[in-house]
């Protein structure tokens, strides 16, 4: 998937972020067809898997080359308004840091037809590279570490 400019906006005065689209389906939502809480990290991982994508990384791939796989280790979410049935959401994500074994990034997700301001879901979530069956910390391939650091400076606004 190439960058296209519709999968990046603006989120705030010095920052964008790669954006997915969620329609919020039955089986997202509990009796009240309200989403259910644990939803929101489903839609947060897609986004965050077609992020991946578009910066040119197939998790496969780097598992199959490096035995390399990233997983989430720490997860802070705040709910502010919730999501109904048939909502057309994005979901955002913004790599804020980029280390030797771990990324950190921001997600929130919102209403389509509203702000990003007016999140609806905001997130901060750490993933790290660990070694696929072991689990033990590993570094980020280099090759995936360099477009970690492009695709962050993609999203970067010039300050």
């Amino acid at each position: 998937m190439e960058l296209s400019a519709e999968n990046w906006v603006s989120i705030n005065d010095t920052a964008q972020a790669f954006v997915w689209p969620v329609r919020v389906y039955y089986e997202d939502t509990d009796a009240g067809q309200v989403v259910y809480h644990a939803r929101y990290l489903h839609f947060m991982e897609r986004a965050r898997t077609e992020w991946l994508r578009a910066i040119g990384i197939e998790q496969n791939q780097i598992r199959q080359a490096h035995q390399v796989v990233f997983v989430v280790v720490d997860s802070q979410l705040k709910w502010h308004k919730p999501a109904r049935f048939n909502d057309q959401l994005w979901v955002s994500v913004e790599n804020v840091s980029v280390g030797k074994a771990s990324l950190l990034f921001e997600q929130r997700v919102w209403r389509a037809g509203e702000a990003p301001e007016q999140a609806l879901v905001t997130a901060t979530v750490r993933a790290a590279a660990v070694r696929d069956g072991s689990f033990k910390a590993a570094r980020i391939p280099p090759e995936a570490y360099q477009k970690f650091i492009t695709g962050s400076s993609i999203m970067r606004a010039p300050q």
